[in-house]
């Protein structure tokens, strides 16, 4: 069993930043495919990012077209942790933020949310207009 936690989630205005993290169970991090998703009040839970291992040391950062160019996504396998800055932020980034990790070996593609095995509870991000 893999537990993860979100951290970060906050009121910002537009335009501003927030960084989220999340710190995950297990001695094996670092072959974990790591993502976050997003659902908003009425809406499916959509894909936001996704930092995908690939083998040993590999990994690929994947985004969806909405947040590319203003979040980034990162990993410190050292402290169990990933992390997701957002900048530029507006009113249609307001969601509750979760964190996803697969454990079950290397992954081709990292969108869907049956591509992951664990789920964290959330974290709330509200932007102001």
């Amino acid at each position: 069993q893999v537990q993860l936690v979100e951290s970060g989630g906050g009121l910002v205005q537009a335009g501003g930043s927030l960084r989220l993290s999340c710190v995950a169970s297990g001695r094996t991090f670092s072959s974990y495919t790591m993502g976050w998703f997003r659902q908003a009040p009425g809406k499916e839970r959509e894909f936001v990012s996704a930092i995908r291992w690939s083998g040993g040391t590999i990994y690929y950062a994947d985004y969806v077209d909405s947040v590319k160019g203003r979040f980034t996504i990162s990993r410190d396998n050292a402290k169990n942790t990933v992390y997701l800055q957002m900048n530029s932020l507006n009113s249609e980034d307001t969601a509750v933020y979760l964190c996803a990790a697969r454990r079950r070996g290397i992954a081709t593609t990292a969108r869907g949310v049956s591509d992951y095995d664990y789920w964290g509870q959330g974290t709330q991000v509200t932007v102001s207009s």
